[in-house]
């Protein structure tokens, strides 16, 4: 993809969402189930949708929330329900939505005091803590379309496990609601927004002062406030907008926080790449802003919009790649955590860089390598297995400082504030560490390639078979494995990955557009990883 023009700068007016229109959409524009685009459709990351293109309007809210209370009474799930918004436009409406059908199935739900606003990972902190082997099963619902921009809508379900659903239940949920649309919302049972709002099973939660309070058992929040080390957070207008002013205030850390007021047209971004308002804290082009400031911090770092993605910025290097991080927050926790069991793995998606695995062996830890999708890590954090579970898209969570788990979700805070802490701690920002990583393992140079495919060759590539390559070398290089289940769980991972001594490529079609990626990185060098991706482009011609 080429680099747009606004790539980079400050969003003009004349690019941003019409707030009034979303919302007016999202009430009188009806979805027709009949069309594939306006159905319900559960991506790795829930429901995504925009109430112009009728794909995210009060229908399909009413239908999947219908949803989501049916599956709940079938699986005897009858605990609280934790809800929780970002600040995109269509995240208030569809809150306001959800409540008249929980409040009249008779959920017990709870939602940020005033109002506000509620991270991913405080979802998940809150329906863990409150979670036990005697009370009822709690669950959540997170209403979020991440980092998309601010012309869509999102809507999330966390079992009680609190991560992310996988399949088997969002099938469920998905289908039910679909059923639901069809029927014309005959079997939704929902009362009025006023009635909803003053329902008995409604209740106003406080959902800062536990996660706060509680940072203390997963970070070293204490070497951070004594080393008075001069932090830059940048709240990207999200969901924990609130958060790290009181952060900064209950532990008194030498934080200044940026944009931490609403605005939900997100005037204050830079445009990412292909000149849109995306609130991707892994963008150096969305992250511009931060990057110019890397300078009057010693460590600087920003969230997407519902905080359960990390960005981190440093005076050694700016923007950091996040599998640069990942290897490097890896390596320092594994040796700065000495309550953690030795025999602890590591959980890493397939597609992210090798160096995780170079840094693991040095560490002589197993990698559990899995498909895309962070619900891969959620059984080996919830039993204590791995220690850490990081993809490539800049999603990651850690154990407890005793071992015990703390979220099963994307937790962007603590991977912000674990960039803090290593450099309070040791005196060195991320990326003189990660320079110092690759002074031992090499440097990986990593890329991705979004090309155009059909559904039917989206199809073929999701259904390879290692039989179906018949090449032996990949870039003058004898291949390794050709994979089409991920190693560490032997879950299909919807694709094929082949891998050689200094070079890698995944390819997977998208679940949501038409389009297949194509991941490569090599330890040698840019000639290295081109021949890699011109000889992926080559097979993949062939195979389709």
């Amino acid at each position: 993809m080429s680099i747009h023009p606004l790539a980079g700068k400050l969003a003009p007016k004349s690019i941003l969402v019409n707030v009034a229109e979303l919302i007016s959409s999202y009430y009188t524009l009806t979805p027709d189930p009949a069309t594939a685009g306006e159905r319900v459709s559960f991506g790795t990351s829930g429901h995504r949708g925009s109430s112009l293109k009728r794909s995210f309007n009060e229908p399909h809210i009413l239908a999947v929330t219908q949803a989501v209370c049916d599956y709940r009474r079938e699986q005897g799930i009858s605990g609280t329900l934790f809800m929780g918004m970002d600040t995109h436009p269509l995240s208030w409406p569809a809150q306001l939505t959800a409540l008249q059908v929980l409040a009249a199935n008779g959920v017990t739900v709870c939602i940020a005091e005033n109002y506000g606003y509620t991270p991913t990972p405080v979802i998940s902190h809150a329906i863990l803590t409150n979670n036990g082997p005697d009370k009822p099963a709690c669950d959540g619902i997170v209403i979020t379309p991440s980092h998309n921009p601010p012309s869509d809508g999102g809507f999330k379900y966390n079992p009680p496990h609190g991560g992310p659903a996988d399949t088997d239940v969002t099938d469920l949920i998905q289908d039910r609601a679909n059923q639901i649309l069809e029927n014309k919302l005959e079997s939704v049972q929902a009362v009025t927004v006023q009635e909803a709002l003053q329902a008995e099973n409604v209740h106003q939660y406080d959902y800062m002062t536990p996660y706060i309070s509680d940072l203390d058992s997963v970070i070293d929040m204490e070497v951070i406030a004594q080393s008075k080390v001069h932090i830059g957070a940048d709240a990207m207008g999200g969901s924990g907008l609130a958060y790290y002013q009181a952060i900064r205030k209950h532990y008194g850390l030498n934080m200044e926080v940026f944009n931490y007021t609403l605005d939900s047209t997100f005037s204050f971004m830079h445009c990412d790449k292909d000149g849109k308002i995306r609130m991707d804290c892994s963008s150096p082009y969305a992250m511009a802003g931060l990057v110019a400031m890397k300078d009057d911090f010693a460590i600087s770092f920003g969230n997407d919009t519902d905080f359960d993605r990390h960005g981190i910025v440093t005076r050694s290097v700016g923007l950091m790649n996040p599998n640069h991080y990942l290897s490097v927050a890896i390596s320092y926790l594994s040796q700065n955590r000495p309550l953690w069991k030795e025999d602890l793995n590591i959980g890493k998606t397939l597609v992210s860089s090798s160096i995780i695995d170079r840094v693991a062996a040095k560490l002589k830890r197993k990698v559990v390598e899995v498909p895309v999708g962070f619900k891969w890590f959620v059984d080996g954090l919830l039993n204590g297995t791995i220690f850490f579970g990081g993809e490539e898209s800049a999603g990651a969570s850690f154990l407890r400082k005793d071992g015990s788990v703390w979220s099963t979700d994307k937790d962007g805070i603590i991977l912000n504030l674990l960039a803090a802490e290593i450099t309070a701690k040791t005196g060195r920002d991320p990326g003189i560490h990660y320079q110092e990583l690759t002074e031992s393992f090499g440097a990986p140079i990593y890329a991705r390639i979004d090309s155009p495919a059909t559904v039917e060759q989206k199809n073929i590539l999701k259904n390879l078979t290692p039989d179906a390559v018949k090449e032996d070398t990949l870039a003058g290089e004898p291949i390794k494995a050709i994979l089409t289940n991920a190693p560490g769980n032997d879950a299909p991972i919807g694709g094929l990955k082949i891998v050689a001594e200094n070079g890698w490529f995944a390819l997977r079609p998208s679940g949501t557009e038409d389009i297949y990626k194509i991941y490569a990185e090599s330890f040698i060098d840019e000639a290295h990883l081109a021949r890699i991706q011109d000889e992926a482009k080559a097979m993949v011609s062939k195979l389709l």
